[in-house]
C-alpha cells in the first residue's frame, strides 16, 4: 500500500485518509475492492453530498478553561434535524475545542486572500535561494512548503488534536458519511484574553494623533 493508492482512493471516494487506508488494507492493496468496501460502509456517499446546499446548522461556541480563549463558530448542515442531533453537535464542539487550541486563521485554502498567498510564497522563495538549493528544485521545495503552511493556518488542512492520524478535512468527510448530510464550517472568530490589544492602541492613538494634527 502506497501514499499514491491512498491518494487515489481518497480522490474517487472523498472518504478520509484514515478511512482509505483501512480500506486498502483490508482489501491488500486493491483500490477497486477498497472501493467497495467503502461503499458498503457508507463512507464512499459524503463526496457525492459535498456539492448539496447546507444551509442549516448551528452557531455555537467554546470557552478553555478559566474564560482565556473563546471560539464562536457556524457549521452548517442541510436540515434542522440533523443540526438538533448529538453527533451533529459534538462534531461542532468538536472543531470549536480544536480551533480554540490550533488558532488557524483561515477555514480554507481558498479563504486566504491572494496576498498573503503571495507574500508567503516569496518569504519561502527567497529562503530557499538563501540556502543555496539549485533553482530547477527550488519551485518544488517552496510548493512543498506551501502546503505545510496550509496546514498551520487553514482549519481543514490541520490535524486534529484529538486524533492526529487525520485532518479536519477527513473528521468532516466521515461526519457526513455517518449523519448523512452535507457539513460545512461556514466561518469562525477565536478570541484570546488580550491578543490584539497593542495593535489596536497603536492604531488608536495614530488616529489620535491624524485627528490633531500632532
Amino acid at each position: 500500500m502506497s501514499i499514491e493508492s491512498i491518494k487515489i482512493l481518497r480522490d474517487r471516494t472523498g472518504a478520509g485518509m484514515s478511512d482509505c487506508k483501512a480500506a486498502l488494507t483490508a482489501n491488500g492493496g486493491d483500490i477497486e475492492k477498497a472501493i467497495d468496501w467503502l461503499r458498503a460502509k457508507g463512507i464512499a456517499k459524503a463526496a457525492k453530498k459535498a456539492s448539496r446546499a447546507a444551509t442549516e446548522g448551528l452557531v455555537d461556541y467554546y470557552i478553555h478553561g478559566t474564560g482565556r480563549i473563546g471560539v464562536l463558530i457556524e457549521v452548517n448542515c442541510e436540515t434542522d434535524f440533523v443540526a438538533m442531533t448529538d453527533n451533529f453537535k459534538g462534531l461542532v464542539r468538536d472543531i470549536a475545542m480544536h480551533i480554540a487550541a490550533a488558532s488557524p486563521e483561515y477555514v480554507s485554502v481558498e479563504d486566504i486572500p491572494a496576498d498573503a498567498r503571495d507574500r508567503e510564497k516569496r518569504v519561502q522563495l527567497e529562503r530557499v535561494m538563501a540556502e543555496g538549493k539549485p533553482e530547477k528544485i527550488a519551485e518544488k521545495i517552496v510548493e512543498g512548503r506551501m502546503s505545510k503552511w496550509y496546514e498551520e493556518v487553514c482549519l481543514l488542512e490541520q490535524k486534529f488534536i484529538k486524533d492526529d492520524s487525520k485532518s479536519i478535512k477527513d473528521l468532516i468527510t466521515e461526519a457526513v458519511a455517518t449523519i448523512g448530510e452535507n457539513i460545512k464550517v461556514r466561518r469562525f472568530s477565536r478570541f484570546a484574553l488580550g491578543e490584539g490589544l497593542e495593535k489596536k492602541e497603536t492604531d488608536f492613538a495614530a488616529e489620535v494623533a491624524a485627528m490633531t494634527g500632532a
